[in-house]
């Protein structure tokens, strides 16, 4: 039988345990990507078109089809309702849950919307009716037994940040880093019986799967993208350079690119994170940007606006600040 294995963390937890939080912060420690059901739901649209439904019964298949094709290009962190139940044949997954009481988690929601104790409390409720509804409507299962999980994780004993760390340890424990992608093969193969299972449903997949590759110079943009997905801001990367500097016949010698576009606003951004002599260098870059193209909008993140946004959205993580 053909070797299936690849790195797959799946992040669940009760309701006010912060589980999407965690999630991302194990996605940037562990250097993976982060699939919420927000970027699942964009995934899917764009695999499977906006017209067409996807009955709950085919969800599993649906969501097998597309994670295996990412998992091919990357390690993956799926937060998404359910997902535990995913890919259990696989070598290489690992699930992780998080608990507490349910008066620390009522707590954590009244903090988090601002409510006050009884409407927090009514709030957990209806999460956790949620949550079994799904689980029932995708897998026939309302509950979940504990030993599907690897890992459970206590969030009254941890934060979020230490979880994370222990997930990455236990994640090279059981040797997830050591082959971390999924086979072509292997991906062949579940991409066949994916299509076999979709057919039950009259839904047709396209011949093959092409899913949006983002490659990044560094983590500090990976960081950054990561952000505009988690808002929904759509955003470029390099889209386009800008020529700056030409010689006597008029060929180019010198351009600059900026690291990302936002559509919506009209805005380059450009990250800078690096040592003062280099920053230095680029602002000539920007300097000269603007003067010759004084109609295109860039604004530039140094530092400690960057160390900023990544505090602030609790991403601070050793080591990727440059």
């Amino acid at each position: 039988m053909m070797n299936l294995s690849m790195a797959f963390l799946t992040v669940s937890g009760e309701p006010g345990c912060r589980v999407e939080d965690v999630a991302r912060l194990c996605a940037l420690r562990l250097r993976f990507e982060l699939v919420t059901e927000s970027r699942l739901r964009e995934l899917i649209t764009a695999e499977f078109g906006s017209e067409v439904s996807i009955p709950e019964k085919a969800w599993p298949a649906v969501v097998t089809s597309i994670l295996a094709q990412l998992g091919k290009e990357s390690p993956l962190v799926v937060c998404v309702p359910g997902s535990e139940f995913l890919f259990q044949e696989i070598p290489g997954t690992f699930r992780l849950h998080l608990v507490a009481a349910e008066a620390r988690r009522t707590g954590l929601l009244m903090l988090e919307h601002r409510l006050e104790r009884p409407a927090a409390r009514q709030l957990v409720k209806q999460l956790e009716r949620q949550v079994r509804e799904t689980r029932k409507a995708r897998f026939g299962k309302a509950g979940v037994m504990p030993s599907l999980y690897d890992l459970v994780a206590n969030m009254e004993q941890f934060d979020a940040e230490q979880v994370a760390v222990v997930v990455e340890k236990a994640a090279s424990i059981r040797g997830l880093l050591e082959d971390p992608l999924l086979s072509a093969a292997a991906e062949a193969q579940i991409q066949f019986q994916m299509r076999l299972r979709l057919a039950k449903f009259g839904i047709a997949p396209p011949d093959k799967i092409a899913l949006k590759k983002k490659i990044f110079a560094n983590h500090s943009e990976e960081i950054f993208a990561n952000l505009l997905d988690f808002y929904r801001i759509a955003w470029e990367y390099e889209p386009k350079s800008f020529p700056i500097q030409w010689d006597k016949e008029g060929r180019v010698l010198e351009a600059f690119t900026p690291d990302f576009y936002l559509p919506e606003f009209d805005l380059y951004v450009e990250l800078t994170t690096m040592k003062q002599s280099l920053v230095t260098r680029k602002n000539r870059k920007v300097k000269l940007l603007k003067t010759l193209y004084p109609h295109v909008n860039v604004q530039v993140f140094y530092q400690r606006d960057f160390r900023n946004l990544i505090f602030k959205y609790g991403l601070a993580e050793r080591g990727v600040l440059v």
